[in-house]
């Protein structure tokens, strides 16, 4: 048998891209540039001791991965970068984004009607009200830190209420989510404990609630995908469960991240947070390169399920193949002057909610919540400025900040 080649190292001088603390000051996006440049497919070492990854930096190899889902598994290893024992593995099976090609097709088409975008548009009068809520709740202060006080309860309400989780339990969900994105960062993970422990947290609370709906059905999305049905199965207790988690931890953690790192962008950006306070009609293609430019999803994992070619490398069955959204939403063969930040870009096709069969189904969530946010925010609290540095998550897997102190004129 001919001996393999031997995988080839990374560009001196680049960040190592499996240390979270590359990440602390933001992205390091002046590797993904040289990535995307001298080694679009460029495998990495892990710090942890694992079995090393190839990093996907450029937007047609993200897309091509992406769209090949027998290669490129998804269920084989799981969508994290790290390994996890197998009963661990097991569980995240059951989840949507770490879901068989057949199976995800089938459950996709279970819960996908509760997220159609005429129904998010719907809800635009609540997310609207809810907004207002927790804006009055500090406008008399005059000053908060924004991610606690403010982004971070817009999505959990939103949430909540879609899934019909009591407001008095919203805060237990919050911790959950914050533990099981912050894994790397100790001051979320140290929170509520461990991840596996959020975990089976969450499904415990998940199953309880399923048992509350199927006795009393009621005007929620809990009751809807309790009752859906798709060539005559509906979802297994574990599917339920599964999909609770991750509609709790992406319908909070990811829309949180994407609203505060979309004010700090536009705090660094003066002059496009001006054209856009000036000009509210901007709001939709704001959302989307809010979105582009913060990537709240890093990236995701693969494994390859064979040999293969990607890029002049050969990929060997069992690697890991990660796929760096916050990289391709920079690809300036796609985004013309990428390192621009413009809340008018058009077209802007990027991949923050991913691409493909595992295109994110909150993607007109998301949206929704984001422009009205904003509006409301540049309405209420137009002079908002901040009061002090920003602090990111620790990890590479989420785009985080946990802290954002700000200041402005009170009511």
């Amino acid at each position: 048998m001919p001996s393999r080649p031997p995988r080839p190292s990374p560009p001196t001088g680049v960040a190592d891209l499996s240390d979270p603390d590359a990440f602390v000051t933001g992205p390091p996006h002046e590797t993904f540039r040289r990535l995307r440049a001298e080694a679009p497919i460029a495998f990495f070492p892990e710090k942890a001791g694992g079995s090393g990854f190839w990093a996907v930096t450029r937007y047609e190899d993200v897309r091509a991965v992406s769209l090949d889902q027998t290669t490129f598994s998804s269920w084989r290893g799981g969508v994290m970068l790290r390994d996890f024992p197998e009963d661990l593995l097991a569980a995240q099976r059951e989840t949507l984004p770490s879901m068989q090609p057949g199976r995800h097709g089938k459950h996709r088409r279970l819960v996908s009607g509760a997220f159609a975008p005429k129904i998010m548009r719907g809800l635009e009068p609540r997310i609207r009200h809810l907004t207002r809520r927790i804006l009055d709740q500090v406008a008399s202060k005059g000053a908060c830190d924004f991610v606690t006080d403010i982004a971070s309860e817009l999505p959990a309400q939103v949430i909540c209420e879609l899934i019909g989780i009591p407001t008095e339990d919203r805060g237990k969900i919050v911790a959950w989510s914050n533990a099981m994105v912050g894994i790397d960062d100790p001051e979320y993970a140290l929170s509520t404990g461990d991840a596996p422990l959020a975990s089976m947290q969450l499904y415990a609370y998940a199953s309880e609630l399923a048992r509350a709906r199927r006795s009393a059905p009621r005007d929620d999305v809990v009751s809807l995908l309790l009752a859906a049905e798709v060539d005559g199965e509906r979802l297994g207790e574990a599917q339920f469960n599964a999909f609770m988690l991750v509609l709790s931890v992406a319908g909070n953690e990811t829309t949180r991240n994407a609203i505060s790192g979309g004010l700090l962008t536009l705090f660094e950006h003066p002059a496009e947070r001006a054209r856009l306070q000036a000009d509210p009609s901007l709001l939709p293609t704001a959302a989307d390169e809010i979105l582009r430019w913060v990537a709240p999803v890093m990236h995701f994992r693969r494994t390859a399920e064979r040999d293969i070619e990607l890029g002049g490398q050969q990929i060997r069955a069992g690697d890991k193949v990660v796929v760096w959204y916050v990289s391709a939403n920079r690809d300036a063969a796609v985004f013309p002057d990428p390192d621009r930040f413009d809340v008018g870009r058009t077209p802007n096709e990027h991949l923050s909610f991913g691409f493909g069969a595992h295109f994110c189904l909150g993607a007109a969530l998301a949206r929704l919540e984001i422009q009205v946010f904003f509006d409301e925010l540049f309405r209420r609290l137009p002079d908002v400025a901040p009061a002090g540095p920003a602090v990111r998550m620790r990890g590479n897997h989420i785009a985080g900040i946990k802290h954002l102190p700000v200041a402005f004129t009170p009511d």
